[in-house]
């Protein structure tokens, strides 16, 4: 197959300042919702009454986002096609009563978020970043992107075992970052810090939704620079990827023949614990926005039903590259390897939501946007992930196909996959969002 050219290698360029500041789900959705504004979106907010005119609209809620485009001449029961994702990552995150320390070493008390690989976020330079919830019931985001704190793993010498029986971890007790030097442990110190930085009045700060991250940037590697590193792709990658082509096919419809479909991105949180949350795939948002753009146009239930039953859902989540030294680990027949293209994801138990139909959409999408996919199945022996995919196609009646990126690593502080395979993703997507 050709390899497109709607999106390149500039891709790629540009996914890697994206994921550099968008530390946490609540920069990533204003990052997206930004580029988006470029490209003619608006923001709703969902305490208005919405208006059917066609265009883009976007609603943000948190750490989540979901958009959506009205061609000229939509009707209500126009079916969506919608590009799935999540924002959020494994790290770790700050606990209510932030400030602790011990033996002169001035630390902060953090949560383990999702399941991270423990070990990747050892002997790291961390940042802080966030949100803040300030007395007058508005927010601020909080970024500090440097060297702030670091979890100091223990020296060899103190633990010879390390060597023969492996690393062994606490949550409570081996996780938690120093910041400082000092005997006294006092109350309200990393609050205080976080106003100052944000140029906040003492005190103004009554909550905080904060977690660590790696200061250290995404790069090219490799002798040809054909491997992209960095934090956070599993899952801004998608969200990054599924934001560039919905703003493509946006600017491409001026002027242009009436797209069949109504072009979606629904970029969850949560999806790392489970998706239980107001802005989660398992909660409501997508449903309400999709329903709410249906009756904006002044269509009935009955024309929610036949727009829903027509309708069809990327969920674009990262997955398993073969490793080179474990491929035992991976399923004999289906090796997926990174610079090869997206995958779509397969199983059979339903935890990922792909079915004989769903491939012939996502190859059709593929085959037109001259991109090549790869297959991609658990090892019968090893448990299988899951996605928001299943929990989509569950809540709200929609066709869902569970694609991605293959990577290595994941869920480390810092992950791996072909520079290449962003732009891949991205094309497909334009293609499936166009129908």
């Amino acid at each position: 197959m050709s390899t497109p050219s709607r999106f390149d290698r500039g891709h790629t360029d540009d996914l890697m300042p994206f994921l550099a500041a968008s530390p946490t789900p609540y920069h990533a959705v204003a990052n997206a919702a930004e580029r988006l504004e470029k490209a003619g979106f608006r923001q709703v907010a969902e305490t208005d009454a919405w208006e059917g005119t066609s265009g883009g609209k976007y609603v943000l809620r948190g750490g989540a986002l979901v958009a959506w485009y009205v061609p000229e001449g939509a009707e209500p029961h126009t079916p969506f096609r919608i590009v799935g994702a999540h924002t959020d990552s494994p790290n770790l995150r700050v606990k209510p009563r932030p400030d602790s320390g011990a033996h002169g070493w001035r630390q902060v008390a953090v949560e383990i978020y999702g399941g991270p690989l423990l070990n990747s976020w050892l002997d790291r330079d961390l940042g802080l970043a966030g949100r803040l919830s300030l007395r007058d019931g508005s927010t601020r985001l909080v970024n500090v992107d440097r060297a702030l704190l670091r979890v100091p793993q223990l020296a060899v010498h103190l633990d010879r075992s390390v060597s023969t029986e492996g690393l062994k971890l606490d949550k409570q007790r081996h996780l938690q970052p120093i910041w400082g030097l000092g005997e006294e442990v006092r109350d309200g110190d990393l609050i205080a810090f976080l106003e100052e930085e944000s140029g906040l009045a003492a005190g103004e700060v009554t909550g905080w939704d904060l977690m660590t991250h790696s200061v250290e940037p995404p790069s090219y590697l490799g002798r040809d620079r054909e491997l992209l590193a960095g934090p956070r792709m599993d899952n801004l990658l998608s969200v990054h990827a599924g934001t560039a082509a919905l703003a493509a096919v946006a600017t491409a419809d001026a002027g242009q023949p009436y797209l069949p479909y109504i072009p979606v991105l629904a970029a969850f949180d949560h999806e790392e614990n489970g998706s239980q949350s107001d802005t989660g795939a398992d909660g409501p948002l997508l449903g309400s926005v999709l329903e709410r753009s249906v009756f904006a146009r002044g269509g009935s239930y009955e024309d929610r039903a036949r727009a829903f039953a027509g309708t069809v859902c990327l969920s674009s989540d990262t997955g398993h590259a073969i490793h080179p030294n474990y491929a035992e680990r991976h399923d004999p027949t289906h090796h997926p390897r990174a610079g090869g293209g997206p995958i779509l994801k397969v199983n059979v138990n339903n935890r990922y939501a792909t079915d004989g139909s769903g491939r012939a959409v996502f190859a059709a999408a593929c085959e037109k946007a001259g991109v090549p996919f790869q297959s991609f199945v658990s090892n019968n022996s090893m448990p299988c992930g899951t996605t928001i995919g299943p929990i989509t196609a569950a809540r709200h009646g929609i066709k869902t196909v569970d694609i991605g990126v293959a990577i290595l690593s994941m869920h480390s502080a810092r992950e791996l996959c072909g520079a290449d395979d962003p732009f891949l993703l991205a094309n497909a997507m334009v293609a499936f969002l166009e129908g």
